[in-house]
């Protein structure tokens, strides 16, 4: 895993002051650019899904769309998008959050989790955590188990990790890389 690690790392681009000023943006297209990398992240991912008997994939828009569609064709499971409000037809569940200036909302089809399904969400990175903590509810909500949640990145100096210890109840939360 440590070759992997060194991979994903040396792909992953840092651009300073972007969005704003004093934010150090660590950029994934360059890994996303390489199929060899590409190829590393989507085998490491899947082996998560694997180790967590997941039967479904909850990716988180955007990037986890990216990221969780071909670790489910990987893993043989299903892909199922978490989007922003508005962005889905027919019925769905949406779960409201607090960022850290204001609130947003995410939606899922209410017919895509069902009873009994394990689903492990996937995303690029773990900041604060809201959003994945969002979309653990609405995982439980739909009557659906989490199975856990797996990203690329984990940015740890933002606590992101420690907020979502009790949402997560116990379930695992892998980050292939910490920064």
């Amino acid at each position: 895993m440590t070759d992997v690690k060194e991979l994903l790392l040396s792909r992953i681009r840092d651009v300073a002051d972007y969005p704003e000023p004093g934010v150090m943006f660590k950029d994934i297209t360059p890994l996303l650019a390489d199929p060899a990398a590409f190829t590393a992240l989507t085998d490491a991912l899947a082996e998560i899904v694997g180790n967590t008997g997941a039967t479904k994939i909850v990716g988180l828009e955007a990037r986890g769309f990216i990221l969780g569609a071909p670790v489910a064709v990987r893993a043989g499971v299903g892909f199922i998008p978490v989007r922003k409000a508005g962005k889905l037809p027919g019925a769905t569940l949406s779960q409201a959050y607090d960022l850290e200036y204001g609130s947003a909302e995410i939606e899922v089809h209410a017919e895509d989790l069902n009873l009994g399904d394990r689903v492990l969400v996937i995303d690029d990175v773990l900041a604060t955590g809201g959003t994945a903590e969002a979309s653990i509810q609405l995982i439980r909500r739909a009557g659906a188990e989490v199975a856990g949640l797996a990203v690329l990145m984990e940015l740890g100096f933002l606590g992101g990790r420690t907020r979502l210890e009790p949402a997560l109840a116990g379930a695992p939360l892998e980050s292939l890389l910490t920064v």
